[in-house]
């Protein structure tokens, strides 16, 4: 799916902190070495998961309305079906951004995000997309 490269550019130059939803403390899955990857490049990680206390050494929440701290970017490793509702909670904590990993894909949520003013990526990779801009 073609992204529009001066909102990657604008998400990546102006996040400080990722709320990774479904974020895995498994390191086989998809979603903790993205999220891996993502801290040791600078950015905060927060990770989302009602199942687990702790991942990548940083206390997980249960959703998204749980975080105390702002958010830049919603990073999403949900199925597609799961997206509405967490798009939802993303616009409630005034997040700048919506990342939608490879196969996730929810067109009326992303509308809805975009309505709301915040830069949507859909069906990409977060970690792939860093390391291809040089990774700054």
């Amino acid at each position: 799916m073609w992204q529009a490269s001066d909102v990657i550019d604008r998400i990546f130059e102006t996040a400080h902190t990722i709320a990774v939803v479904g974020l895995s403390p498994d390191p086989r899955r998809p979603s903790h070495g993205v999220a891996r990857y993502l801290q040791r490049a600078g950015y905060r990680i927060i990770p989302v998961n009602p199942n687990v206390g702790e991942v990548l050494g940083e206390a997980a929440y249960p959703g998204l309305r749980d975080v105390p701290m702002s958010i830049d970017v919603v990073d999403v490793f949900r199925r597609s079906e799961f997206v509405g509702p967490i798009v939802d909670d993303a616009i409630a904590i005034k997040a700048r951004a919506v990342w939608l990993q490879d196969g996730v894909i929810d067109e009326l949520a992303a509308n809805r995000a975009r309505a709301a003013g915040l830069d949507v990526i859909m069906d990409d990779c977060m970690m792939r997309r860093h390391a291809t801009r040089g990774g700054d």
